[in-house]
């Protein structure tokens, strides 16, 4: 895989007044099918390291179903998820390290994964308390939602309900995914602070949103698969998303210096 810049397009955020914006390259469509293809080949050549991450991706949501199925005690979700929140993104600079180590030709380590993190800790702490931040906000606005639209037996009850919780919950989705999309591998790359790294992944999804909602698509599914085997699917998803989300980094934002991967 190789990328060209000879045609950059303009940022979208041409001046935030709070940090830089790296440029992007212009995707194809269906660019994400190289980054699956590139992902599972990653997998293959590391499947002790990529199994060992699915597995933690799996222990997680079935942790979390074994607590409210035994306390039957549902406000252990919110804890829950501000902890995976949290240990999301450590996890995700793992993988991504695996990726960048075949990338420059170097055998990967479950060890040398393990410290991604802590090359650029601050901002990438930060990022993850940013998303807690998001996922709290999300939780208020839901709860506020279920106030003004009280759910009885009743369809016409259910119906405004489920008609504003989705339209709402698509909007922060929407947000969440410009957000994400690039933030963490620029940080585990790129000695830059959080702000630019986030506005870096949000002009980049701009500029780029049909392939980047095929991408999203295929996130989604992959994610919806996963909820229907019970979360076994998340031992082979997970890792391959990874990888893909890295291949998908190096496709997508500038570099000094070109760069190939096969």
């Amino acid at each position: 895989m190789s990328q060209q810049f000879d045609e950059m397009p303009e940022t979208a955020i041409n001046s935030s007044g709070i940090a830089r914006v790296i440029p992007c390259r212009k995707l194809e469509v269906f660019d994400s099918i190289k980054w699956i293809t590139l992902a599972i080949n990653d997998f293959k050549r590391a499947p002790v390291i990529s199994l060992g991450y699915g597995a933690i991706f799996t222990i997680i949501p079935w942790f979390i179903f074994y607590l409210i199925n035994a306390t039957g005690w549902y406000m252990i979700i919110f804890p829950a998820m501000v902890c995976f929140m949290l240990l999301g993104p450590y996890l995700a600079a793992g993988l991504y390290d695996v990726a960048w180590q075949f990338e420059k030709s170097h055998k990967p380590s479950f060890r040398h994964s393990m410290k991604a993190m802590s090359r650029n800790a601050v901002n990438e702490w930060g990022f993850a308390i940013l998303l807690m931040v998001l996922m709290i906000f999300w939780l208020r606005i839901a709860s506020l939602i279920h106030a003004f639209y009280p759910t009885n037996d009743t369809l016409m009850n259910l119906i405004p309900f489920l008609a504003v919780g989705t339209i709402v919950g698509a909007g922060l989705t929407v947000l969440v995914f410009f957000i994400t999309a690039f933030t963490q591998p620029i940080l585990l790359e790129r000695r830059v602070d959080l702000a630019t790294a986030v506005l870096t992944s949000m002009n980049a999804v701009w500029l780029n949103k049909r392939a980047m909602f095929f991408w999203a698509s295929i996130i989604l599914f992959s994610v919806f698969l996963g909820f229907v085997t019970f979360f076994f699917a998340f031992l082979v998803i997970m890792p391959i998303l990874g990888y893909a989300s890295w291949h998908g980094y190096i496709d997508t934002i500038e570099v000094k210096r070109e760069r190939s991967y096969e």
